[in-house]
């Protein structure tokens, strides 16, 4: 071990490609890492189709006005995630409901199922890797007309 410190020292570009390594190491690993922390159950999208289906959730579609009206999942609400907090009362209905929350990649959808979780939505998941991988799955968006 010794020696391997010795040989990182001799030169700048050795110690460079070592961290480099080791950064890209963390980077794969990171999901891993990260996943029992997130707050939420999350669904893939054919978990999520099944969900709609069989239980008829409801798809909640975080992402901007812009990007919702490019294509959304059919039956959709639109709540932007900055209003998200001020209108979660307009959901209360829908609380013994399974939720679907929804955004481009994933990463707002489960901050927000954390957040709704809190506030009593005990059914909310968010959709593993948001309308990308809807996209990706092959699943239809609907297009506002």
């Amino acid at each position: 071990m010794e020696s391997f410190f010795d040989y990182l020292q001799k030169s700048p570009f050795n110690m460079m490609l070592f961290g480099g390594a080791l950064a890209s190491g963390v980077m794969l690993l990171w999901p891993l890492l990260v996943k029992p922390f997130r707050s939420g159950k999350e669904l893939g999208p054919f978990e999520a189709v099944q969900l709609i289906n069989r239980n008829d959730a409801l798809v909640i579609d975080l992402r901007d006005t812009g990007e919702y009206e490019s294509g959304h999942i059919s039956g959709a609400r639109h709540l932007p995630e900055r209003q998200l907090v001020d209108r979660l009362q307009e959901l209360d209905k829908f609380k013994d409901r399974p939720l679907l929350v929804t955004c481009r990649s994933g990463m707002r959808a489960s901050a927000a199922v954390h957040v709704m979780r809190r506030k009593g939505f005990g059914q909310a998941v968010s959709l593993r890797g948001g309308i990308s991988a809807w996209e990706q799955a092959g699943m239809p968006l609907q297009k506002k007309k």
